[in-house]
């Protein structure tokens, strides 16, 4: 069972979060995976920055901020005199050593990404402690470890790590199994492991749910239930359409390809563990008890349903390069695919023209400014393109669902609908799985086109 920072929030989630671990440890055996409290992560990158530029006295600041929120969350959450006591003096050594790695980061005014992982970590290992004695004080008997302790061993990718599965199913099976059998819970903090070396290691922002079903993966969980605070993953944000429907099924593929694109923020790669050995992935909500959730599966869930949900993907921008001399001319795509991985720009979406006379791509909107700048000095008058343009106005949507594949005039209903309401499509990109189709429209045109959308899929 993994708890985000959307549910551990406040004293009111760790309790909430201690309860339903109660309920549930009396029929099964649960290993607990817990992100920090939420926006601590942010805090201590952050932080790490103002490490970076010398700011020790913002950065003092900073540190007593974070002891003082820490210090009123467990004093709210945990009610024996004695655990509140042994929480904050934990939280006090946690926080003069992450005082004493940050001035000594401040005192260099360099953050390697190896320092950083382990300024990170901090999060989880604040959160854990008030977790541990709140399930103590719940009577669940609970052990406290970080992911490293617990045996989760990644390569040195530092930021963006990623697990050794064979040494970790080995190092996790001997270190919680036998917890497990004497009917002791696991509580695991999310988001980090370690080196074969020991150094601390983070799998990447929302990397508590990765290192969930790692855990899962390697002990042969059942399932792996994601909390949180709606009743499963959602056909379309309520915020833009309103009313929508919960998803009762999804495949993995499916899952993936959601997560990638923002329906809900999950690690698109904590499906990875679970390829092989196939445990569904339920995601529930922590204050609706009798709710299912939304079950994700390895089968290809299609029950009918063609088109299953509709992302809304807002802060990107739009770059188009024209060119006659495109055309026919091999390796110019790769040039300026080359150009926008060198200066550090991800691409979220691709398209070509069939006449090769316009390449079009989507990225970041913060990022846009960079990679225009980069494509123009890298391509003008060099005879290799013309011009390029950028829009900042734009916005994407992502129709979803493994039924696509094989169903003819999918793509007609969704462009029809968006016709329907006088949208103009600024860029149309569909990948040969047929998981999804993505498209790009003016930002002012995203809410008509959402909701005309969902009208035409009934979703």
């Amino acid at each position: 069972m993994k708890f985000g920072g959307s549910v551990l929030k406040g004293s009111s989630g760790v309790l909430r979060a201690s309860e339903v671990t109660k309920r549930f440890v009396d029929e099964h055996s649960c290993i607990l995976v817990a992100s920090a409290l939420q926006g601590v992560t942010d805090e201590l990158e952050r932080m790490a920055d103002l490490a970076s530029a010398g700011e020790e006295e913002e950065l003092r600041k900073e540190i007593k901020e974070l002891l003082v929120k820490h210090e009123d969350v467990a004093r709210d959450a945990l009610h024996s005199r004695a655990r509140l006591s042994e929480a904050l003096d934990l939280i006090q050594g946690k926080i003069e050593e992450l005082e004493r790695l940050l001035m000594a980061t401040s005192v260099l005014r360099e953050t390697t990404p190896r320092t950083r992982d382990m300024i990170l970590s901090f999060g989880e290992a604040l959160s854990g402690i008030i977790f541990h004695q709140a399930l103590l004080d719940a009577g669940v008997k609970a052990e406290r470890f970080m992911g490293g302790e617990a045996g989760i061993v990644t390569d040195e990718a530092f930021g963006e790590a990623s697990p050794l599965m064979n040494v970790t199913k080995a190092k996790v099976s001997s270190k919680l199994g036998p917890l497990l059998q004497s009917g002791v819970t696991p509580l695991v903090a999310g988001y980090t492991g370690e080196t074969q070396r020991g150094e601390v290691t983070t799998l990447g922002r929302g990397g508590s749910d990765y290192a969930a079903t790692i855990l899962a993966a390697c002990l042969g969980a059942d399932e792996v239930w994601i909390w949180g605070e709606a009743d499963g993953i959602m056909t379309c944000d309520p915020n833009v359409a309103g009313e929508p429907k919960v998803i009762p099924g999804l495949s993995y593929v499916e899952a993936m390809e959601m997560a990638f694109f923002g329906v809900r923020k999950i690690h698109p790669r904590a499906f990875e563990p679970l390829l092989d050995t196939g445990q569904p992935v339920r995601i529930r909500n922590i204050y609706n008890l009798d709710h299912t959730g939304t079950l994700i599966s390895k089968d290809n869930l299609v029950n009918g349903t063609v088109v299953k949900a509709i992302a809304l993907v807002r802060d990107v921008g739009l770059i188009t390069v024209n060119g006659v001399v495109l055309v026919d001319k091999p390796g110019t795509a790769a040039r300026i695919f080359d150009v926008l991985g060198k200066t550090g720009v991800n691409m979220i979406m691709i398209s070509q023209s069939a006449s090769e006379a316009s390449i079009s791509v989507i990225v970041r909107r913060d990022l846009l400014h960079k990679a225009v700048s980069a494509l123009e000095i890298a391509t003008l008058g060099k005879g290799v393109v013309d011009s390029v343009n950028s829009e900042d106005d734009v916005c994407v949507i992502v129709v979803v669902g493994a039924g696509m594949k094989g169903t003819p005039g999918v793509a007609s209903k969704v462009f029809g609908a968006i016709a329907s309401v006088g949208v103009n499509i600024r860029m149309i990109a569909q990948g040969s799985s047929e998981l999804n189709i993505s498209f790009a429209i003016k930002e002012v045109d995203a809410i008509r086109s959402v909701r005309a959308l969902k009208e035409a899929f009934n979703l």
